[in-house]
């Protein structure tokens, strides 16, 4: 195994010395960028603004060294911090024992981390492919509106029970509304507000939407008069770089945290790779899923160690890295370094941010994860897709996320199985041209008096076999004495279940005096019918190059 294999940042470092001042320029510009995100989505994961900076600052440099993409930028991310906080805050509440809870997140990053680097080194980057774009969005929109939700209490400044559900949350805020501390409410708004007309309207500055919202939020707490009418600031934010700390290895906790790692692994994984492909679109670089799963992996098990929460890529981040001008995952490792920087100097006017302002900017958060334009899509495409998207998202809401994310996944891949069952069975005749075609698109071709012309597409699968016999026996029993000819071109593969329903079927037309033939066949389609021995019992004569030879060798067999 080649040095680069094992070290994937030794293919792009000879890049920097002619990319280094872009990637530069597109650090500084990231750093800027996650400073609100990093508090933001600390608040979300039920952690300290300070852990999100630590996860900022360590995962995009083992990201970088060990991933795929050149632009993919990881550190916290909205999805990853709400299924932290679901995971752990059924066994540990926050607010009551925050240290332990902090502890179980660090764990949980680790263990996640380790599924992530197996799945890797087992080469099962195609795995994210069985998770449907549907289950994705509807995740996503679901843990939107469930995040908005558990930051209403910062908003209104109501005593909402933070281990309320989400239906609890609508029912306290409404039995206890008139509790809402106005100044809070003003202060959540003003950002919010803020925000919105930023990003809408001031183009150059649009980019820096959230933190300009922050720290004008800052300033009309302040105005307000702070802590003096209740509005709380996010408290003291340590100016230190990551402390190196040996996570709390636990077996009764990793036993407990077990299915969540599974979950934060598995969401955390489609995340990065859908995210890297959406950018790889666009920079045409060629991705590698399993190095890309290595990364994720190693990043999240090595910033365990560095007090980090679970990470994954982050969207945002990684588009505007692209747009930067980044050439080389070097842009992440300046990011990363800038943070480093700001908190070591600047930590203490961060100390000073209104958990109301914090509470505004997560409503938008929470907001934009709500994918409108594709769910507006799915409702118009695929009555299939949108209930998968519903049962991902309603399983958010009202049930454990792990739970809602598999049973999206379920449910999307019955509908493939149901729907690849069914093979899609043509029959063909000749029109007036002298050429076959499908009698039901073309109105002059006629079939053969006594030959049966049919095109299969699809598999000849375990799935498929009961829906390809009945009809295969609907035309036993209609064509006595006709010959079969399968146009099989769109036969993607037969397995050893198929292989054996159309040995039986084969001998059993010829018991009788016909017989079936097969035109077209791919040799992928074959290897099990060659394997099996298959193809001597049906008879090496019955496989045919050509649709035109075909018809000249059943035509010997007719009867005249």
């Amino acid at each position: 195994m080649s040095l680069k294999k094992i070290f994937p940042f030794l293919v792009w470092l000879p890049l920097v010395k002619s990319t280094w001042k872009d990637d530069l320029i597109a650090g500084i510009t990231g750093t800027v960028i996650v400073i609100p995100q990093a508090v933001a989505f600390a608040m979300i994961a039920g952690l300290p603004p300070i852990y999100g900076f630590y996860t900022a600052m360590v995962t995009p440099i083992i990201a970088a060294l060990f991933g795929s993409s050149y632009h993919l930028i990881s550190g916290p991310t909205t999805t990853s911090s709400i299924v932290v906080f679901a995971v752990i805050s059924k066994f540990v509440n926050p607010e009551s024992d925050l240290e332990a809870f902090i502890s179980l997140a660090i764990v949980l990053s680790f263990m996640a981390g380790v599924i992530k680097l197996v799945m890797g080194l087992a080469k099962m980057g195609k795995l994210v492919n069985f998770v449907s774009n549907s289950v994705v969005i509807g995740f996503a929109a679901g843990a939107g509106i469930l995040i908005s939700f558990k930051q209403l209490k910062h908003v209104f400044g109501i005593n909402i029970p933070s281990e309320s559900t989400f239906y609890e949350i609508i029912s306290y805020i409404i039995s206890h509304i008139t509790e809402t501390n106005l100044y809070v409410l003003g202060v959540a708004l003003g950002t919010l507000l803020t925000a919105i007309l930023i990003r809408r309207f001031i183009k150059y500055i649009s980019k820096l939407y959230m933190l300009t919202a922050m720290v004008l939020g800052s300033l009309l707490a302040f105005f307000l008069g702070g802590e003096i009418h209740g509005i709380e600031s996010v408290g003291n934010i340590p100016s230190h770089l990551p402390p190196f700390k040996i996570p709390n290895f636990n077996f009764e906790d990793m036993r407990l945290l077990t299915s969540g790692a599974i979950t934060l692994a598995l969401l955390g994984l489609v995340e990065a790779v859908s995210i890297a492909r959406t950018v790889a679109l666009h920079s045409h670089q060629k991705l590698n899923n399993n190095q890309e799963f290595i990364g994720q992996g190693l990043s999240n098990i090595i910033s365990s160690f560095f007090s980090s929460y679970a990470s994954s890529g982050s969207f945002t981040r990684s588009g505007l890295n692209y747009q930067s001008g980044a050439k080389t995952p070097l842009s992440a490792i300046f990011s990363a370094i800038g943070l480093m920087i700001v908190v070591l100097f600047f930590a203490k006017y961060a100390s000073f941010l209104p958990k109301a302002a914090m509470g505004g900017i997560i409503l938008l958060v929470g907001y934009n994860l709500i994918d409108v334009q594709h769910i507006k899509q799915i409702i118009k495409t695929s009555k299939r897709e949108f209930t998968v998207l519903m049962a991902t998202l309603l399983g958010t809401l009202f049930l454990d996320l792990e739970i809602a994310l598999f049973l999206g996944i379920i449910i999307s891949l019955f509908f493939y199985l149901d729907r690849t069952s069914k093979p899609n069975i043509a029959v063909f005749g000749k029109n007036e041209q002298g050429e076959f075609a499908n009698i039901l698109s073309d109105e002059t071709a006629q079939e053969f008096p006594q030959l049966k012309m049919i095109r299969i597409d699809g598999s000849i699968y375990f799935g498929a076999v009961e829906a390809i016999s009945n009809y295969f026996d609907d035309l036993y029993k209609e064509n006595e004495n006709k010959q079969l000819l399968i146009i099989a071109n769109g036969i993607n593969f037969i397995d050893l279940a198929g292989a054996e329903w159309l040995t039986n079927e084969v001998l059993k037309w010829q018991e009788r005096g016909g017989g079936i033939y097969f035109v077209g066949l791919k040799l992928i389609s074959q290897e099990v019918l060659i394997k099996g021995g298959f193809v001597e019992m049906i008879g090496t004569e019955n496989f045919l190059k050509d649709k035109y030879t075909a018809i000249e060798t059943i035509y010997k067999k007719l009867n005249k």
